[in-house]
């Protein structure tokens, strides 16, 4: 009798998963226009900003900053585990039209900013759509028409296993996206905050406690990630204060990030028991300089957080 109460509670419990609401409309009915202007950015921003090839790809991570291999370009199989502190296994889907040619424009859109599939799954918010909804609807539009040309790779991959709750409650994070406005460049901290979203700085450069970012430690740095290397990499203090970036010049800012904008720094092998980093580095470099530099003066503007991490505390 136990046994027949548990199951009809497990199975009340799974489809009450199955009725949870998503907050998300429809897709719209979009035919996005491709016009080599939106191609350019599109490519800009899946490459160097948003971080679309850095998750979209397998990367190998025998080498130093794990660059993205580049016969798997947007063909997913990244996983994210619980050793990296996510509440299951994800595999990063595959983005090439080999996998998304039956989408429509509005499908895509939906999914990057609002985190529902084209079949109504939700997206885990390992995917920052909560960041890519508060770009400007022209940028996302860009990104669609990037995507659409990448090289078709057929790669089958395995469904996600999500932690209970997690599994269920994961069907009422997404939200009906509500698109920013790009900045002009001249409005430095504006234009710099807007870049910063784009690339997600905030999702691992804030610790989090039970899953959450904890409030009154943006950017500050200290939130541990499990290496499939090897090892647990702590984020940096990006803040302001002594214990972050407080004696970084703009300039060195800018040319920590460009020295590693060369093809020597894409195949250094990683020594034995050096701990890597999740941080795409060698993407972020062929960043624009007047790009990192307006992140840099975003950064200076927060507020400066006293937090000193160790970013690799076990050597």
């Amino acid at each position: 009798m136990m046994r027949l109460i548990s199951l009809i509670l497990a199975l009340s419990i799974s489809s009450c998963g199955l009725l949870l609401p998503i907050n998300v409309e429809e897709a719209e009915d979009l035919n996005i226009e491709r016009t080599p202007e939106r191609l350019i950015r599109g490519e800009y921003l899946v490459k160097h900003v948003a971080g679309c090839a850095d998750c979209h790809s397998r990367r190998d991570w025998s080498l130093v900053n794990a660059p993205a291999i580049e016969s798997t370009f947007g063909a997913g199989g990244e996983v994210f585990n619980e050793e990296m502190g996510m509440p299951g296994t994800i595999y990063s889907p595959n983005i090439t039209p080999a996998a998304l040619g039956d989408w429509t424009d509005g499908e895509l859109v939906r999914a990057i900013t609002s985190g529902v599939s084209k079949d109504g799954t939700p997206l885990f918010p390992v995917m920052p759509y909560p960041n890519y909804s508060r770009l400007s609807r022209e940028d996302i539009f860009s990104i669609v028409t990037y995507i659409r040309t990448l090289e078709p790779i057929e790669n089958e991959l395995p469904k996600r296993k999500l932690n209970f709750p997690l599994n269920l409650i994961v069907r009422t994070i997404p939200k009906q996206a509500a698109f920013g406005i790009l900045p002009y460049t001249s409005d430095a901290i504006a234009y710099g905050k807007y870049l910063i979203t784009a690339a997600g700085c905030a999702d691992c450069h804030t610790p989090m406690e039970k899953g959450r970012p904890i409030q009154g430690m943006e950017y500050a740095g200290g939130y541990g990630m499990g290496m499939p290397s090897g090892g647990i990499a702590y984020s940096a203090n990006l803040t302001p204060h002594e214990t972050g970036l407080k004696a970084w010049t703009r300039e060195g800012f800018i040319q920590r990030f460009k020295a590693l904008d060369t093809e020597e720094a894409r195949h250094i092998t990683l020594k034995e028991g050096q701990i890597n980093t999740v941080m795409p580095w060698t993407y972020y470099a062929s960043m624009r300089a007047e790009d990192l530099g307006a992140i840099y003066d975003y950064l200076r503007s927060i507020p400066a957080v006293d937090n000193t991490v160790i970013k690799h505390p076990e050597l």
